[in-house]
């Protein structure tokens, strides 16, 4: 049996490595969207002096040509990451010119479904697979749902705690023993996801317009909504609409009921998910004549479609698809995905947001987690879903193990768990970051109005204002910051020399098709994912 939190930290302390808790790896994944100076959607392509998208490491797009994607490099140190996510900004604001980036998750005004371009990825057999990729999205979901933002973080710990925990526990298998836990901190996690949209949720109003372009008309009228501004809803008590219902949902997803109990029984989920035909969409068809409309007719086209909170990654090699390549090598990382766009930020994260999401992570690493039922999962599902939707009510309840208890008391249980471990990250530093910061978050759980939410929702009523004009305000003034700024962790031969090798790499896919049509890549490469992985190099 796994030992007690608190066990495990003592016996983590008295190992006396710095390194156990100051080797954490951390990596931040950005969206953005390129707007105009009135406020909508940046028409035009991708800055060619940022290099190609489909190869460039650190500067891509997600589903649209305007919707932006930074990548930071693995790091140990927070500070790190966002400077070099700054540089980012930097050399992008640069590129785009009198564009502006969205601070916000949900988007800026939309005109029509038409501004919405497919991200652009040439015409080699995998440019193609990605634009195609995406246009299944737009006939499944609408183009709208798909331009919404988020930040990614992507977590895992020193090699040196894994080496104090396998020893503590006796193993020999380490790399099982490794996923074992990253599963067992999925679990948690799942119990305990509600409450980054409680601090971190920045999406509790959006612009009208988003729902002229959607079918979900019946949900602005389920949830009667009040309105600020001329042009802006929003719930009283509502944190992170970005993920809420109001975002793209795949009913069929639920019947494969994919869990998190070990490693084969997510990956087999997926595999299911990804190779059983699907009543809904099958009626869009794949191939009209010469015109794809989809990759496929499954129930996820790519294991990517799959939506959720967290997922466990490892890093994939040339021609694995995610799942196979945790069946080699197991779990690397884990990859946080409900965080809001914050727009407090002029990188959509901050340093605070960083520690906590540490503590979060740790807390759930340590916890003994027991295995969760689908009806346990959906249990903890809906608990992040009444977050979302009413997560600053002060009465709100939630169900614990079977029962209702107020959400603000399991905050206050566990932010006292959090304190153990922030004390001692604070140790084996040598300054109070952890302590400090979590202290100011405490005052959001006493407040849920100092929540980004409610400090949102605050200055939307003040001020009788638009989100859209918070937004703008916000926006010109990160450009004009970061402007004004030298690089200050990269030097502009670093973007130079990333561009250049991006459009190699991109000149090269070409070569990699090998006269292969494009029918047959996809044949071949559908008949690939479909295959178990291997358990070992």
């Amino acid at each position: 049996m796994q030992a007690t939190f608190q066990a495990v930290i003592e016996k983590l302390k008295q190992s006396g490595k710095t390194a156990v808790w100051q080797g954490i790896q951390r990596g931040i994944e950005r969206e953005a969207l390129r707007i105009k100076e009135n406020g909508t959607l940046a028409p035009g392509d991708h800055p060619q002096e940022l290099g190609k998208t489909l190869t460039h490491p650190t500067i891509t797009t997600d589903y649209s040509e305007n919707l932006l994607e930074f990548i930071t490099p693995v790091s140990t140190d927070i500070e790190t990451t966002l400077e070099q996510l700054r540089d980012i900004h930097r050399v992008t604001y640069r590129a785009i010119g009198d564009e502006l980036l969205w601070p916000m998750s949900m988007p800026c005004y939309i005109g029509s479904d038409n501004d919405i371009r497919i991200a652009k990825y040439g015409d080699s057999h995998s440019g193609r697979m990605k634009s195609l990729y995406r246009r299944g999205l737009t006939y499944r979901y609408g183009a709208t749902m798909q331009v919404i933002a988020g930040v990614h973080y992507n977590f895992s710990v020193s090699e040196e705690m894994w080496e104090e925990l396998s020893e503590a526990e006796g193993v020999s298998d380490k790399q099982d023993f490794r996923t074992e836990r990253y599963f067992g901190l999925i679990r948690n996690f799942k119990r305990i996801a509600w409450v980054i949209p409680y601090l971190f949720g920045a999406s509790p109003a959006l612009c009208k317009s988003f729902f002229s372009q959607t079918n979900n008309e019946e949900i602005l009228q389920k949830w009667d909504f009040d309105t600020v501004g001329k042009g802006t809803v929003y719930l009283p008590y509502g944190t992170s609409l970005r993920m809420s219902d109001l975002g793209y949902t795949n009913k069929e997803q639920a019947t494969l009921k994919i869990t998190y109990n070990s490693l084969q029984e997510y990956v087999s989920g997926l595999r299911r998910a990804i190779t059983t035909p699907s009543q809904q969409f099958s009626k869009i068809g794949v191939k009209i004549g010469d015109d794809y409309r989809q990759l496929n007719d499954n129930i996820l086209q790519i294991e990517n479609e799959f939506y959720s909170p967290i997922r466990p990654k490892q890093t994939a090699r040339d021609g694995e698809t995610p799942s196979q390549a945790l069946e080699r090598g197991g779990v690397e990382y884990v990859e946080i995905r409900a965080l809001d766009v914050n727009p407090f930020s002029d990188v959509g994260i901050t340093a605070q947001q960083m520690h906590f999401l540490d503590l979060m992570l740790l807390y759930c690493l340590l916890q003994p987690s027991d295995k969760m039922s689908w009806e346990q999962q959906q249990q903890a599902d809906k608990n992040f879903t009444k977050v979302v939707m009413q997560g600053r009510d002060p009465r709100l309840s939630l169900q614990q193990n079977g029962n209702e208890r107020l959400m603000a008391d399991w905050l206050e249980e566990l932010f006292a768990d959090f304190t153990p471990l922030a004390k001692v990250l604070d140790e084996s530093s040598g300054d109070k970051s952890y302590q400090n910061h979590l202290a100011d978050l405490y005052e959001w759980v006493l407040n849920p109005e100092r929540t980004l939410s409610g400090q949102i929702l605050g200055l939307l009523k003040e001020e009788n204002r638009d989100n859209s004009s918070l937004g703008m305000q916000l926006a010109k003034q990160y450009r004009d910051q970061l402007n004004n700024q030298q690089l200050s962790y990269y030097e502009p031969q670093d973007f130079a020399k990333w561009a250049l090798q991006s459009e190699r790499a991109f000149d090269d896919r070409y070569l990699q098709d090998n006269n292969v049509d494009f029918d047959t890549f996809l044949a071949n490469y559908f008949k690939q994912a479909a295959r178990t992985g291997q358990a070992s190099d």
